[in-house]
This record gives C-alpha cells, structure tokens and sequence, in this order.
C-alpha cells in the first residue's frame, strides 16, 4: 500500500489501468487498490457514480509527493514517462505532455505537442494558453531544430499578445525552408504540417500586418497565401480570404469583404476549425448589418449557432456572441424582450463559450437595451465598461464606444460634453470623409443638429445639411444602406427643425422605403416626438401607410409604456388586405419563452464533459 500510494502520488486523477501502467505490474490491481482505501476511508475521493476515477485530497496527495521525493526521488521521472504513455495511447494527450515535461523527457514531449497542436486549434478551447505553457517549457535549442514547432511558437505568441517574439520563430522556421541550407538536426514529425510551412508563414504575416494597421502589407501576405496553398488547405485559404476581407471592410468596400469573409468562413469550415468558421460569422453578419441586409445578418447568426451546438458535441466557443448578435437585431425590430432574453442566454453559457470581444460586445448591446427603456445613466455605465473591455479582434472599429457615448449624451441634452467630444477628435463638417469615420462624423451632424435645435442658428443648420448630403452621397456609393437609412432620417429632422415640410418628407419616404423590407422600427422610434410628428405627416399624405401607421402604433405603446401603461406593442399581430390574411413585414418570430432557472443551469452544463443523462 505505501509504495502505491508513493507512486500514484504524481497523479492528479487515478483509474485503475493508469496506476496498474505508473507502478509496472503491480502484484495487486490497482482498481482492488483504490476501492480499499475508499472503503478504509482513507484521503480517497471518487470522481464519478461509476467508481472509475479518483483523487487523492489534496492535502494528502502533497504530504505523499513530499516523502516520494525524500525518499524515492530517483523514481519521478520513470513514473511520469509511464503515466504519460498510458494517456497518450488512452487519448489524452494533454495529460500525455504535461507527465512528459514533469519527466523532464523534452524530446517526446515536443513530438506530443508537434502533434496536438492542429487538433486543439481547431476547437480553440484555451488552445493558445495551453499550448504557450507547453512550448515555454521546452528548451529553446530544441525547438530550434523542429521547423514546424517554430511556427506553432509563432502562432501561439500572436494569440497570446506577445507580438515581439514572433518574427524571429519564423525566421528560425524559414531557415530550414532554404533548399540550399544543410537540415543535418532538422526534426520533423509532423510531414503534412511541414508541407504547409511557407504558406502558414505567410499567413501569419499577413495577420501581424493586419494588426498593426498595415493593410498593404496584410494583403501581399495573403495573396501569397492564395498562391502557395493547394486546394486542399482549406485553413491556409480560408485565412486569407479572412484577412483579404478584414482588409476591405477596413477601406469601406463591404461587397469584396462580405464575399471574402464568406468564402473563408467557408474554407475554414471545412477544414474543421468550427469555431472560426463561427467567428467569421461576427464578422459576416457586422458587414450584412452596414449594408441593411438585416434579415440576412440573422440567418448568419442562426447557422452559426447550430454549427456551435451540434447534437452530442461540446457547445463550440462562439455560441454565445451569437446570442449577443440575434439581440441587437430583435433590439431594432423593438423586440426588446427576446433581445434580453438573448443577452441572458448568452450570459449562462459562460466564459469559455464566447470569443475574446464578446464581454465587450454584450456590454454594448445591453447599453442599446437601456437606451431603448429610456434608462441613458445605465446605457452609460455599460459603455464604460464596454470601453474597458474593448477588443476587436482585427475587426475595424467603425463603431468606437467614445461615440456611442457622444449619441447618449446628445439624448441627454449634455451638448457641452458631445461638443467637447467632437472637438478632441478633430471632427469639423470641413472633414474629408472615409468609412473608417463615418459613423463619427454622422454623430458629428447629430451633435450639430442638437445645437441648431437649441439655439436656432441659421449658420449651423447649413453645416448640417451639407455635412449630411456628403455623407448621403458616401454612403449611397459605397452600398452601406444602414448609413443610407439613418443618414435620410437626419435630413428629414434637420429640414423639420426649419419648419420645411415637404423638403422633410421626401427623405423621410426614402428611408422608409428603404427599411420597411428589412424591419427597422427601432431607427425611427429613437428619434423621439419629432419622427413621431413627421410619420403622423406621412401618414396624413399616404405615404407608406401600412408601415408608418405600425411605426406610429409602436410610439403609441412606447408613451404608454413609458406612462406605466402597457407593455410593448405585438410585432405579431396580422393584418388583412384583400381579404387574405398577411403577415407583418415587421413581424418577428414568436417570442421565445423566458428560460427557467434550471434550464439556464443546463446551458450552462452542455460546456462541461457531463454526458446527456448526467
């Protein structure tokens, strides 16, 4: 018994086979062995209702390792080599490098990681942390020598942060490319990987490129990627066409980006990396979004997140920003309970089942979701610290929290602070206009809006006008129609400030001809009493009636709700014409049914290893 409890003290968790495998045809079987000690009681913890696994308590297991080492230290490294092949050919092969490196055995632990590494990116599941902790473990002299171990170092820095490192682990992996070099010492075990070096390093560059804002640079890496790839590497195509995407949504050309990132979504999808497929879904459906295609943006979200929670698979990371996604698009059909519940849902699924942006992401949408019930100090705080959270995960920030900010201000009547804010970012109508800016300088003609209905300067009225036909102008040719609709909106306001009717409904029955397809609601209820009179004027004239006496019945039931009245108005109502029933072109799906706290429970278990019955 001493000597079994000695040397199974090196193990976290202990099966029978896997002690019976550490001591080496031991003369009792271990499963005899750990069912004794629980029935003696004796520091012994069962990990599961079939009494297969166990642990030792902790304290006790440190007590044991104390006196293995005092007394057995020339046996820790054999131990941990034969736990390490018994859960490599048990298929655990984290477990498998983790006794190797305790082994001190770096030469089979580099095989292990060589292979894992594919595998574990593919699912994302804390891959770069892991495989960081691995390859820091390792000597540096012997990485050297193992090209395509450099270049998972490379990937791993990129992932973790730790930009300055990777170049030169590149560099290392290009040395042994040279066809003219000498690889007496090269180890290679993965021949596949090796293959796809050039185009990895490639693909890596074009990603640091993207990083550091260098478009030019990020796209000559990708299209390099595009010539070294064969058809088969679905991941190194698919990452550039992620990138050649990313890089024409940063120049506001949303056709070639949509079309790239779909196509990479694609490729890595079949290449089994699901969760970046998923992740590219963020960034599909953020484009469809800026190009008014919301219905579109929904179904992107809704396909992903059956990728991500496939039938009797792990719940993929990326599942929950989808939720995040679906909410803010509820959230401007005014469906605002399903967008919380939305928010709520992918709260319970947890950490591990968002992308790094997510927190941020969830913290913006709820700040819409407060803005919406009129609680601005509230929108507010979430965008503080949506702020402190901020990742874009190389998505460009068309969006910056500082602006949104500047909108609750405006709403505020805080007109000194939004002004301010203009002021530090340099924003003048006078401005030459990009699509990296245009969302900024469309909160610039907000700002100036406020101002002119505050003081009623003729001068600044103008500047707003212009400033909105520029952008109109911008917008229109670049096919981001969700700027279009909102643009139009503004100028109908600015022309409804001057007391000029009928110049404010012809952009005002533009934007709704626009929108009414793809449901807006929302665009026009934040807009306050002054849409409200202009739909009551639109209405008057038939223009659209259908949709703006909807749009009209929605600021109704947001007064009374406002009041304490009632809830919100039923997006699901039908309406007759011709004596046929028809639904809504608002109408949403039913709402979703408010999850109870032990379904909540139970999303929050499907990212455990727990089976169904469990």
């Amino acid at each position: 018994i001493q000597t079994f409890l000695l040397r199974t003290s090196i193990l976290d968790h202990l099966c029978g086979p896997l002690c019976d495998a550490v001591l080496g045809s031991p003369s009792v079987s271990g499963q005899e062995i750990l069912e004794y000690l629980e029935h003696a009681n004796l520091f012994i913890v069962p990990l599961d209702n079939e009494r297969r696994w166990y642990r030792y308590h902790h304290l006790f297991a440190d007590v044991l390792r104390m006196h293995l080492k005092a007394e057995q230290s020339d046996q820790g490294s054999a131990l941990h080599r034969r736990a390490s092949e018994w859960y490599e050919h048990n298929g655990s092969t984290d477990n498998a490098i983790r006794h190797a490196l305790a082994a001190e055995d770096f030469e089979r632990a580099a095989t292990l990681v060589e292979l894992a590494v594919p595998e574990m990116r593919r699912n994302r599941q804390g891959a770069t942390v892991t495989e960081l902790g691995w390859l820091k473990a390792l000597p540096d002299e012997l990485v050297h020598f193992r090209p395509v171990l450099c270049v998972d170092y490379a990937y791993a820095l990129f992932g973790g942060g730790e930009l300055g490192g990777v170049e030169p682990r590149l560099r290392d992996a290009e040395r042994w490319l040279d066809t003219t070099a000498d690889t007496a010492g090269m180890v290679v075990v993965d021949e596949e990987e090796f293959r796809r070096l050039p185009g990895m390093i490639a693909l890596l560059r074009a990603a640091q490129a993207l990083a550091r804002g260098d478009m030019p640079e990020a796209v000559k890496n990708a299209r390099r990627v595009l010539d070294l790839a064969p058809e088969d590497a679905h991941l190194m195509l698919g990452g550039a066409a992620s990138v050649l995407g990313l890089a024409a949504w940063t120049s506001g050309d949303l056709d070639a980006a949509r079309r790239m990132t779909a196509d990479g979504m694609a490729n890595v999808r079949r290449a089994g990396y699901i969760s970046s497929a998923i992740g590219g879904a963020i960034v599909l459906a953020d484009i469809q979004i800026a190009q008014g295609c919301l219905h579109e943006a929904m179904t992107t979200y809704e396909r992903a997140l059956q990728w991500a929670t496939e039938p009797g698979a792990p719940v993929q990371r990326g599942a929950a920003d989808m939720y995040v996604g679906m909410s803010a698009l509820h959230r401007e059909h005014n469906d605002l309970k399903t967008a919380t519940q939305h928010l709520l849902t992918s709260q319970a699924l947890g950490e591990l089942a968002g992308m790094p942006q997510n927190p941020y992401r969830w913290c913006a949408a709820m700040a819409r979701i407060r803005e919406a019930q009129g609680d601005l100090d509230g929108a507010l705080d979430l965008l503080d610290q949506a702020e402190r959270l901020y990742d874009g995960n190389f998505s460009p920030n068309v969006r910056p929290v500082a602006t949104r900010k500047t909108r609750v201000w405006v709403a505020q009547g805080r007109l000194g602070e939004a002004l301010g804010w203009a002021r530090e970012q340099g924003l003048s109508v006078e401005n030459e206009l990009g699509y990296l800016h245009e969302f900024d300088h469309i909160t610039l003609a907000r700002v100036l809006l406020a101002r002119y209905q505050s003081d009623h300067a003729d001068g600044s009225i103008s500047e707003v006008t212009g400033l909105l036909e520029r952008l109109l102008k911008a917008a229109e040719e670049g096919g981001r129609m969700g700027s279009v609709i909102e643009i139009l909106v503004l100028q109908a306001l600015a022309y409804h400030a001057q007391g000029d009717l009928p110049a404010a409904l012809l952009p005002l029955q533009h934007a709704l001809a626009l929108a009414e397809p793809e449901g807006y609601v929302r665009m026009f209820l934040d807009e306050g009493s002054s849409m409200m009179d202009l739909l009551r004027e639109a209405s008057a004239r038939k223009i659209m009636p259908d949709y703006t006496d909807r749009l009209l019945a929605a600021f109704e039931a947001e007064q009374k709700r406002s009041a304490g009245e009632s809830p919100l108005p039923d997006w699901q109502s039908q309406h007759r014409t011709g004596g046929a029933t028809q639904v809504s072109s608002l109408t949403l799906q039913p709402l979703i049914e408010p999850l109870s706290q032990r379904e909540l429970e139970v999303l929050r278990l499907l990212k455990t290893e727990l089976s169904g019955p469990e």
